[in-house]
């Protein structure tokens, strides 16, 4: 096994099958934004979205994929463009993977591909024991789903980041403020169905927590392209409060519990919250 990759997996609690697929996808994420980086994809793109928050500014939560968005609209844009350079990083690392584009079936700008390794093989390649592998079926996947937005909102600053692993390397992001803004945007208004993302929320808590800093201005950007504000009127930090108090109201918090905390290390995190809960943590928002 590669050094770099066991002092990566020397730093998970492997316990269960799962821990060991936790850590395995969280390898192949940081392997996947080095290879981004050598072939210079954060010149014209930025990382945001739960996992940047991972891997950037440890997000005490799991997450699946990985997000990125152009610093300016290009609407020919294709992660494809991309793919020979993860291969090769990954390959580099001990890892056989394939890249895909996934073809659009909805009106979305957002772009994606799938990034898919074999469980047992990439297993085995971090040499993981018989008896874990054995667990796992031969042909389950592992996959990452790389989403990219090829027609990013306006009003956002970027700034870059170190990764240390599994070599010292960087990335450029969207700042602390404007990723609050994308987060409590998708908070707001992402269709739940019979689905809510209880991810939203559980972030919307740890950015109030550590970084309560807010830009309005870009979370009005967003909501404006998304057609949920229109007309001349500036979103004010009290019209923001009323739409926030009116998601609230909604919120199926058991969903949303259900929702998050197969990704948490301690799913007692989630036990404190309430409608009255997210009430309250609203009042810790700074607006920049």
């Amino acid at each position: 096994m590669n050094d770099a990759i066991k002092n990566m997996l020397s730093q998970y609690r492997l316990d269960s099958q799962d821990d060991y697929l936790q850590a395995l996808r969280e390898i192949l994420q940081s392997i996947a934004l080095l290879a981004l980086w050598r072939a210079k994809f954060f010149e014209s793109a930025a990382f945001y979205g739960g996992t940047a928050l991972r891997v950037l500014y440890n997000l005490d939560r799991f997450s699946e994929d990985m997000d990125f968005s152009l610093l300016a609209p290009n609407s020919d844009f294709s992660l494809e463009k991309y793919d020979k350079a993860i291969l090769k990083e990954l390959i580099a690392y001990g890892f056989d993977a394939e890249f895909k584009s996934k073809p659009k079936i909805t009106e979305s700008a957002v772009k994606s591909a799938f990034l898919k390794v074999n469980t047992i093989k990439s297993l085995l390649a971090i040499e993981v024991g018989d008896g874990i592998v054995a667990q796992f079926p031969q042909s389950q996947l592992i996959k990452i789903k790389m989403e990219i937005d090829p027609n990013p909102p306006p009003g956002f600053d970027t700034e870059m980041q170190p990764v240390f692993q599994p070599i010292p390397f960087q990335v450029k992001t969207y700042t602390l403020p404007d990723l609050f803004a994308g987060k409590m945007h998708a908070a707001l208004y992402r269709k739940w169905k019979a689905n809510v993302k209880g991810r939203d929320w559980y972030d919307l808590v740890w950015y109030a927590g550590r970084y309560p800093e807010l830009r309005l201005s870009h979370l009005e950007q967003r909501m404006r392209q998304s057609a949920d504000w229109a007309g001349s009127n500036t979103l004010t930090p009290a019209k923001f409060i009323e739409l926030y108090h009116s998601r609230v109201d909604d919120l199926d918090i058991d969903q949303a519990r259900k929702d998050v905390n197969v990704f948490l290390t301690d799913p007692r995190a989630t036990d404190v919250w309430s409608r009255d809960f997210f009430r309250i943590i609203i009042n810790r928002i700074k607006f920049v």
